[in-house]
């Protein structure tokens, strides 16, 4: 069963039973009324960990407002939250803090967070295969763009074959992929069904994924075993493209220091053909 939270909120829906609710149960309520998020990205074990019970608790939980198990009740606090509180519209609405230093501190731990998120073997583990693959493809949800672009500019100078997925190109260049490819995917909760058809058809064409993503729970994290989660904080009505920047120049600066001198004759030869055309303002 999958009921829609954007309608049939948690409260109503743990008001309904609450009278058969045991104590263990009522701590749960209390822990999600209080942060939906707990419920919406957490798994059994984070959210049994945060409430101190056991995670059979939490599957009766979920059992005893309606549904099938804890995955079904994630799913349908999802969509509310993503219905309810992730329109940029309804950010601004709703803001508390119209100054910006609410916006400055959100900017500042996400940052923190992707230096915490990408330790010396994940940086290992997504960066390896991007260096050693034939083409780099690269693809991207709508919001993510900012963290893609930076990724095709900085790569494109280190080495050759990076070439970022039009979404009306995905034939074409799927004719012309092979299983020695890397796809990086970028994209984030609200995920374009465009960035995520393309990822997997990449995937079932033999091109091994890396996704920059959000969490497990992410379609694309589903796809590979190289993606890295990072924390995408709202910056005024929009999902900050911080941490995806970020991720990307970690990304680019690990490739070109493991391709080294290949990365280095490129970017001299970048230079002369920049320096040929007058691709620069020179400064008086």
């Amino acid at each position: 069963m999958l009921r829609d939270i954007s309608h049939d909120s948690t409260s109503t829906l743990i008001a309904a039973v609450s009278d058969e609710l045991t104590p263990t149960e009522r701590r749960i309520a209390e822990a999600v009324l209080k942060d939906p998020s707990l419920l919406a990205f957490g798994t059994v074990a984070d959210l049994a960990r945060q409430v101190g019970v056991s995670r059979p608790s939490i599957v009766r939980f979920a059992v005893k407002l309606g549904f099938d198990g804890y995955t079904s009740l994630q799913e349908s606090v999802r969509i509310g939250l993503s219905q309810r509180l992730f329109r940029p519209s309804d950010r601004i609405r709703h803001e508390e803090d119209p100054t910006t230093t609410s916006t400055r501190i959100a900017l500042a731990n996400a940052i923190t967070t992707v230096f915490e998120a990408v330790d010396d073997h994940t940086i290992a583990t997504l960066g390896d295969p991007i260096a050693a693959a034939d083409v780099v493809w690269v693809i991207s949800g709508e919001t993510s763009r900012a963290g893609a672009h930076t990724f095709v500019s900085g790569m494109s100078i280190v080495r050759p074959g990076v070439t970022f997925v039009d979404p009306h190109s995905v034939g074409t260049d799927l004719a012309g992929a092979s299983t020695q490819d890397v796809a990086v995917v970028f994209d984030f909760y609200r995920y374009r069904q465009d960035a995520v058809d393309t990822a997997n058809a990449f995937a079932e064409a033999g091109v091994q994924i890396v996704a920059i993503t959000d969490g497990p729970l992410s379609p694309l994290a589903a796809l590979t075993d190289k993606w890295l989660g990072l924390s995408v904080p709202a910056v005024g009505p929009f999902d900050s493209s911080v941490p995806a920047v970020v991720a990307a120049e970690l990304l680019v600066a690990y490739v070109a220091r493991g391709l080294h001198t290949q990365a280095t004759g490129r970017i001299d030869r970048t230079e002369e053909m920049w320096a040929a055309t007058g691709a620069f303002v020179l400064s008086q």
